[in-house]
């Protein structure tokens, strides 16, 4: 696997003539919109990137993005793997592996979620301040010494700093945001009500299916990782409807401009 990431990660070197991202960023469902800040250098479509997966889901566009988004240099996935699309669990975290290789420092993780905080509403933007991992993770199997170590610690698996940074670009722009614990399910169902009721009796405000094996990904390589969700349809009792996909790119559409900012801001302060 090594070897393959490596052979990824000189093959973009090439095709973006030694781009150096410093940030990476992954966009969730309906959130590919924060592409049109980026100053774009290259944009490659995954199919076009040999060993490389391929993003199957609507409102997955499934290219890298190579630019400056805030004047600062970022690698942007429009589009992510997820594990119930059939990709084995190394394979959906593929990219924030190849990400490492190409420099980042820091990576930004965005995604649509389901809500059972019963505080939280249709809408709202998340900061996620920690996770509940309920997928199988991606570092079973031997360890790549070179990558990270064989016991990971998670401790801070969303960083402080970043968060208190994002608060502020918040606050500053008259956006409201929550904060909480997302936990990460397989799908691609979407959650019963006693789903739902389990997740909030667990710890979660959020729940998902995604994001989470990224992050463990990259702190086991030892990148600071920021997430933030937004809450496209609601799991709390009462307030259950049923969803569409349709309904989730919807409401993140609506909101991504807020999330646009934020990240934009949080990247132009690293």
């Amino acid at each position: 696997m090594l070897e393959r990431i490596q052979r990824i990660a000189d093959h973009l070197k090439k095709a973006t003539k030694d781009f150096a991202p410093e940030s990476g960023v992954i966009l969730g469902s309906g959130l590919s919109g924060l592409a049109d800040a980026i100053d774009v250098d290259h944009a490659i479509a995954y199919k076009d990137i040999p060993e490389f997966p391929v993003s199957t889901v609507e409102g997955h566009p499934g290219r890298l993005i190579f630019g400056k988004l805030a004047g600062k240099p970022v690698v942007v996935m429009q589009g992510r793997f997820h594990y119930y699309e059939g990709w084995s669990m190394q394979e959906v975290v593929l990219p924030v592996r190849v990400m490492k290789m190409l420099g980042i420092k820091r990576l930004l993780v965005s995604n649509a979620c389901g809500g059972v905080n019963p505080g939280h509403e249709v809408g709202d933007l998340l900061i996620i301040t920690d996770h509940i991992n309920l997928f199988p993770n991606p570092l079973i199997g031997p360890n790549i010494d070179e990558l990270g170590p064989r016991f990971p610690d998670m401790s801070e698996a969303y960083d402080k700093r970043m968060i208190a940074q994002a608060k502020e670009i918040a606050a500053r722009h008259g956006i409201t945001v929550r904060e909480g614990v997302y936990v990460g399910l397989t799908g691609p169902t979407l959650e019963t009500p006693a789903e739902y009721r389990y997740v909030r009796a667990i710890g979660g405000d959020v729940v998902g299916m995604s994001t989470v094996p990224e992050v463990i990904a990259a702190r086991h390589m030892g990148i600071p990782c920021f997430g933030m969700s937004v809450i496209t349809d609601m799991g709390v009792e009462g307030r259950i409807e049923k969803t569409t996909h349709t309904m989730v790119q919807n409401v993140a559409n609506t909101v991504a401009p807020k999330l646009t900012r934020i990240f934009t801001d949080l990247i132009a302060a690293n």
